[in-house]
């Protein structure tokens, strides 16, 4: 985080100042008087005071005005909202045209979360993990990916034939995988290059 010290006739004038060199309001900045400054006979400046800012880390606001600038460029005028806790930022974006910013199978939306977790935890001492969705997204695609597996691993143990799945990024194989580890007859293997990867369901 970084850290200024000042000094001025008074302590606000150093405030002032050290905000001003941060670029920062008085909210985001921890301040510490470092001396009250006085005055000798007469009214005469004998002691400056001295301040020392710093400018506090707040991810939430650096993730919420790095996505209002980069979704400016996009057709789409989304309602971001962000809860926080210790370990990440869960962001979700609302509005009438977000499917624009998910893409195909969350191509477009895995990409702005990379970007996203990129400028955000530059330069962070309390790195977050970044979460993006767009009007719950994420859920309903899991949701639909394990009802897939499902129904193929049934398919698979009907016809003997092993199934091979439609490219798919590795967060969503992942789920393929998963959902099947415990099934007793059959298994999963990913094949093929990215960004061609694909997840092959056989019988054991």
């Amino acid at each position: 985080m970084k850290t200024v010290e000042k000094q001025a006739k008074t302590v606000e004038e150093a405030i002032e100042l050290a905000l001003k060199e941060l670029g920062i309001d008085k909210e985001d900045a921890e301040i510490e008087v470092l001396e009250e400054g006085s005055k000798g006979i007469l009214g005469f400046l004998s002691k400056a005071a001295k301040v020392r800012v710093t400018k506090k880390e707040n991810l939430k606001k650096k993730a919420i005005n790095f996505l209002e600038g980069l979704l400016s460029h996009f057709d789409a005028d989304p309602k971001i909202t962000v809860v926080e806790d210790e370990e990440q930022l869960k962001i979700n974006l609302e509005g009438k045209r977000v499917g624009v910013l998910i893409g195909k199978h969350g191509s477009t939306l895995d990409a702005l979360q990379y970007l996203t977790s990129l400028v955000v935890n530059r330069d962070a001492e309390n790195r977050k993990r970044i979460v993006l969705d767009a009007e719950n997204y994420r859920a309903r695609r899991q949701q639909a990916l394990e009802k897939l597996a499902e129904r193929m691993a049934k398919r698979v143990m009907r016809t003997k034939k092993s199934v091979v799945l439609e490219p798919m990024l590795p967060n969503e194989r992942r789920i393929i995988h998963t959902v099947l580890q415990n099934y007793e007859k059959v298994s999963t293997k990913s094949i093929g290059e990215e960004p061609n990867r694909r997840v092959v369901i056989s019988m054991k």
